[in-house]
């Protein structure tokens, strides 16, 4: 599938669809339970969101969340990061090409995508800083950063701050917790 046959298919699309190498797949089912999307996941994702929203914009740079694509031209990729600050320049009408902090929420239906397909697609982009995964059930954050031309994994469990150097600021566990765990 080509991007022009993608994007003009999933606007008409019932149900949201990441496309890896030309070919797509749905992310979600008949139910919340089937995406992952519990309760615990929105409340995360909101709280990262929160969290980076006012620091992002005064940077000049744009947070959303699953609802916005990224797009990674040299693949053919399009994936719905859990939440994703972008420069200012680099989003277009219906995606986003030069994220700086990326975020995924693990389920386990998403734990492999995560971990063994969005980490390799992800960590290719140039522009990407941090690339940040948090559990749903316990607090435990695996934050993959770039550290000069290399990627460094990095896990925070229970409390901690993570540095986010691409926003001249960090997160706390506490914070990406709050009021969920």
């Amino acid at each position: 599938m080509s991007k022009a046959q993608y994007l003009r298919s999933e606007l008409a699309s019932e149900f949201r669809r990441e496309c890896v190498g030309g070919f797509w797949y749905g992310l979600h089912g008949e139910s919340g339970e089937e995406d992952g999307t519990s309760r615990a996941h929105a409340g995360i994702a909101g709280n990262i969101l929160f969290r980076l929203h006012g620091v992002s914009r005064s940077l000049g740079y744009e947070v959303f969340i699953s609802q916005f694509k990224l797009h990674l031209p040299a693949s053919n990729c399009f994936f719905y990061p859990d939440v994703a600050v972008y420069a200012h320049q680099s989003a277009e009408e219906y995606y986003g090409t030069e994220p700086c902090f990326l975020a995924e929420i693990i389920s386990e239906r998403s734990r492999e995508m995560d971990h063994f397909i969005k980490y390799p697609a992800y960590t290719s982009i140039l522009s990407l800083q941090i690339y940040l995964i948090a559990e749903q059930t316990e607090r435990r954050v695996y934050v993959y950063s770039r550290e000069d031309g290399e990627w460094v994994l990095a896990e925070y469990v229970g409390h901690g701050e993570i540095p986010l150097p691409c926003l001249n600021t960090a997160i706390t566990l506490a914070e990406i917790y709050d009021g969920v765990l």
